[in-house]
């Protein structure tokens, strides 16, 4: 039997995927990237935005046809936007056979062989976990736990990166997001556990990992008279010797602490890069949007940060156009940018959310076209900082953990063979991009890379040699990290 799998939104989503995946391997699925010859087309989905819903619901569209001609087939639809809308999916699609929520995807292969076992005379099956006020925190939380063990390394963009979920669903409430009822109330994992879970990945030949969480940095567990925090989480990260990188996304401000800047400034294989969403330069903005912070504390943050960890990259995250900003509370926001000078930032124009409180108190007032021109104004703002600070990467020697051939080169079909030179790319330890010309030999190493261009979201370099008597080697072992 074949598989089609389409995964939208964040990293915690991949994961998701990757795992839900590797279950329905057990049962014979075989992974195909062509939906028409799937048996089973499942969809994971994301509800942050409402492009990532439209993209799945027109997606689901496309897939009447085959459904009528191939009523044999099973329909999945799955994760956030499954547990937001639940049943009203089968309204909008009746020929889904499947809604599951993201506490729920171990069920899957389950539910599918059932479906399967019905033929064509098939019930419907939905399967969510409780809303945030549908019984006591406890059933709350059980009824949102993820499954993680199961991994599938050909589902990663490479085998040598993978994903580890430290924690799920979050507190923070903020009123334009739908994760906390989607993902459900926050729950640390036990260390053990991911400890465990690195060990695996590294033994397969995983030489980075990144750590998840909604707000990673609010890691806590509790163990005994112990409560681990992400610092000594990752001090024991550290210890397992054949992991070269770890990173971890994404940061709540109030929840960064001395301890954790202090393991990211000692720890050698700790990436010196930090994503900590700011969303908005105006403290009106930040009241309504529930952030928990005003932008003084923001910018406090920021300058411990940079005086603890010499040359860290931050990145951060911004909405515009959310209820109620003004002219002036937008050119507050240019001005936090253009003084923070983040490696780059991911911006967004406001998207109302049925369930958020954004929804219930504030009027979406802001038109469309302006939130488009704030979009791309402080994104044109963004571009020339992020160019101008790559420039100093000039003539300088990075190291990369390369990943693969680049976009350019699988766009262009050139992928090479083990000896033949083809455009490569990777990241490094601060997570700026580098391409550069290799061969495939070189995926999974790290290497050293001379820059010699730059451009905003790019860096250009060639791989370092080294002269020993009269040939030359290139390397293809750690270096020091910039």
């Amino acid at each position: 039997m074949k598989l089609y799998i389409e995964t939208v939104g964040c990293q915690m989503n991949e994961l998701d995927s990757e795992l839900v995946v590797a279950s329905l391997r057990k049962d014979g699925y075989e992974l195909t990237s062509n939906v028409q010859e799937a048996d089973t087309i499942l969809f994971n989905t994301c509800s942050v935005r409402q492009h990532a819903e439209d993209k799945i619901y027109s997606a689901l569209g496309r897939l009447k046809n085959a459904k009528q001609k191939h009523p044999d087939k099973v329909i999945g639809v799955l994760g956030c936007m499954a547990q937001k809308d639940q049943g009203s999916i089968f309204k909008r699609a009746p020929y889904v056979d499947l809604i599951v929520g993201p506490g729920q995807l171990h069920q899957v292969p389950d539910l599918v062989r059932d479906i399967r076992s019905q033929g064509l005379l098939r019930t419907q099956r939905m399967e969510i976990s409780l809303g945030r006020k549908e019984g006591s925190r406890e059933q709350i939380e059980r009824s949102h736990e993820s499954f993680d063990p199961l991994r599938d390394p050909a589902m990663r963009p490479t085998p040598y990166q993978a994903y580890v979920r430290i924690m799920i669903g979050c507190d923070k409430f903020c009123t334009y997001c739908i994760v906390p009822s989607v993902r459900g109330p926050e729950q640390s994992r036990p260390p053990g556990a991911i400890l465990a879970e690195a060990r695996q990945l590294a033994s397969e030949g995983c030489q980075e990992i990144t750590l998840l969480g909604q707000t990673v940095n609010s890691y806590k567990y509790a163990e005994g008279e112990r409560t681990w925090r992400l610092s000594d989480l990752l001090a024991a990260l550290h210890e397992i010797e054949s992991l070269k990188r770890i990173k971890f996304v994404t940061n709540y401000p109030k929840d960064m602490t001395d301890d954790l800047l202090a393991a990211v400034r000692d720890l050698p294989k700790v990436s010196k890069y930090l994503h900590v969403p700011v969303q908005s330069g105006s403290n009106d903005i930040l009241t309504r949007m529930k952030r928990g912070y005003n932008v003084e504390e923001y910018r406090d943050m920021l300058a411990r940060i940079r005086e603890w960890i010499p040359g860290v990259a931050v990145t951060s995250d911004f909405i515009v156009g959310f209820c109620g900003e003004t002219d002036e509370d937008f050119q507050k926001t240019m001005d936090l940018v253009a003084e923070s000078r983040f490696k780059n930032s991911f911006i967004f124009k406001y998207s109302e959310r049925p369930g958020t409180k954004g929804a219930d108190l504030y009027a979406d007032d802001v038109p469309d076209e302006i939130k488009r021109q704030r979009n791309n104004d402080l994104l044109a703002l963004q571009n020339e900082i992020s160019e101008a600070d790559n420039q100093a990467f000039l003539g300088q020697e990075v190291t990369v953990l390369v990943e693969g051939p680049s976009k350019t080169a699988e766009r262009h079909g050139e992928n090479g063979n083990a000896g033949e030179q083809v455009q490569l790319t990777g990241r490094t330890p601060c997570d700026r991009i580098v391409v550069f010309d290799g061969n495939r030999r070189q995926i999974g190493n790290f290497l050293p890379i001379t820059i010699y261009d730059a451009n905003a979201h790019t860096l250009f370099g060639e791989v370092v040699t080294r002269h020993v008597g009269p040939e030359v080697f290139e390397l293809s072992l750690p270096m020091p990290a910039r």
